[in-house]
């Protein structure tokens, strides 16, 4: 006997802008889980009341005007974590993990870095180093494991509409795949690639400048990751990029990820 769990991630750009969008598609979905970023409310400020009448239980990690992420689920999750080791008081809000049905899922939201020699790039790759350490310490790959979110790091040429212009640039940086690399070589494996090997124009955002959803110039940097006992266990990966089309959209699209769980995890 097997149990599915469908697990999506979101870059909403702004919960309180978007929540007409998510509430319905979450109502035409019904995934058990959906991981948001950017959700750019404080906690208290969460449209907490809108998804319960869902029947969904918002797991927040929020601040004001910036960043924040969120973890949407039917169950109520357990063994929540704020934050990574490390993080100041004030901390900008990025990373948010919880157990739900043994299975240990991320919402993480990583820094853009704006420009390589900016120094958001330095916190970046600051901030992947941290991310990564804390996976290598705290965690196993033998374990069920979800690391969803926007990586904002496009992992190879197929992800990018152009990748000879942007070779070396912010989010298709070789230190930045250097991390994505570190990740594979740990055990995590990148689920959407693995059920689309050879698929072009499979990507997850899309500037709102210069008509950048028309023409499909397109980075897939919104991502699930998945260690062996889920990345084995998927049945079905997709982007839905109908979500960029609508009207005010997020300048992301959902991924979506199905697993066939079986009674050992």
């Amino acid at each position: 006997m097997t149990d599915t769990l469908t697990v999506a991630t979101w870059n909403v750009n702004s919960i309180r802008a978007r929540l007409p969008h998510v509430l319905d598609w979450l109502e035409r979905h019904e995934p058990d889980a959906l991981c948001l970023q950017e959700t750019k409310v404080p906690d208290e400020d969460f449209p907490f009341e809108a998804f319960e009448r869902l029947g969904y239980v918002a797991t927040v990690y929020g601040q004001k005007a910036y960043n924040g992420v969120a973890l949407l689920s039917f169950e109520t999750p357990e063994n929540v974590r704020r934050g990574l080791p490390g993080d100041a008081p004030d901390a900008q809000r990025r990373f948010l993990m919880a157990t739900l049905r043994g299975v240990v899922v991320i919402s993480a939201y990583v820094p853009n870095g704006e420009a390589v020699s900016s120094p958001k790039f330095d916190y970046k790759l600051e901030f992947l180093e941290r991310l990564t350490n804390f996976l290598v310490d705290s965690l196993t790959p033998e374990r069920p494991l979800l690391v969803c979110g926007d990586y904002n790091i496009a992992p190879a040429d197929i992800d990018l509409y152009d990748p000879e212009r942007n070779r070396e640039t912010v989010m298709f940086h070789s230190q930045e795949h250097a991390f994505l690399e570190r990740w594979r070589q740990w055990g995590l494996r990148d689920v959407v690639r693995e059920r689309r090997p050879t698929e072009t124009g499979l990507y997850s955002w899309w500037d709102y400048r210069a008509g950048g959803f028309s023409r499909n110039r397109g980075w897939r940097i919104d991502h699930i990751w998945a260690t062996p006992p889920l990345a084995n266990a998927c049945v079905a990966a997709r982007i839905d990029r109908e979500e960029r089309g609508r009207e005010r959209p997020s300048d992301h699209a959902p991924v979506v990820a199905t697993f066939q769980l079986p009674p050992s995890i």
